[in-house]
């Protein structure tokens, strides 16, 4: 075979190719990376992200004993809301009129009693306050107040309902209702306007069967 002319134009012109492929067949070394460390344990996962937490020195915490209710409480729940639905705001009396008393007597009670319970001549033994409660609270909050009133043999009880400042029209709107449900129940035997001391037109004094009486 004839050996090519290196001093001829073509092989001077194919001297570089032929050393980029020279370069291009030699071997290429892979560097491989390090390995991976091993994943941390619970432990040292816990240790690292509590790093700088100060341990708490006393670690009881003593908490105060709370007797229990001798009443159960989904009992109680349960009979104030039947209590409540049965206290309707539609009653076949007529409207107050602005500034008008409440008073009611149950039938066959003396009317003496009704005389000193606006005099104020019972002890108020409880009272419930109605500020800032809806109709519908209201309704449940003077069922569960009666109720346990009634348990405890609260004799005299006093509920504020508000002279209705508050309210779009300035109009007491819980004393007629506050009139419609004392009215429907059964342990009350009387209720009155409280004395101006007791708080006049805003509150009303309630008389009450004892835990005895049927």
């Amino acid at each position: 075979m004839k050996k090519p002319d290196k001093s001829s134009p073509f092989y001077q012109q194919l001297k570089p190719l032929h050393k980029v492929l020279k370069a291009a067949a030699k071997p290429v070394v892979v560097v491989a990376p390090p390995p991976a460390p091993p994943p941390l344990s619970d432990h040292e996962l816990f240790v690292l992200a509590t790093e700088g937490v100060r341990r708490f020195v006393d670690d009881h915490f003593h908490h105060v004993p709370q007797k229990p209710s001798p009443w159960p409480l989904q009992r109680w729940h349960d009979e104030a809301q039947v209590m409540s639905d049965a206290m309707s705001d539609f009653w076949p009396w007529d409207e107050l009129e602005s500034g008008e008393e409440l008073l009611y007597l149950r039938p066959g009670m003396k009317l003496d009693t009704l005389r000193r319970l606006r005099r104020g001549e019972w002890v108020v033994q409880a009272q419930l306050d109605l500020h800032g409660h809806t109709v519908e609270t209201a309704r449940l909050a003077v069922a569960e107040f009666l109720h346990a009133c009634r348990l405890q043999n609260r004799r005299c009880v006093r509920i504020i309902h508000g002279k209705g400042l508050g309210s779009k029209h300035k109009q007491p709107v819980l004393k007629l209702k506050l009139k419609n449900w004392l009215a429907q129940r059964d342990e009350v035997l009387a209720f009155a306007q409280a004395r101006s001391v007791d708080g006049g037109a805003g509150a009303v004094l309630a008389l009450l069967k004892g835990w005895r009486e049927k």
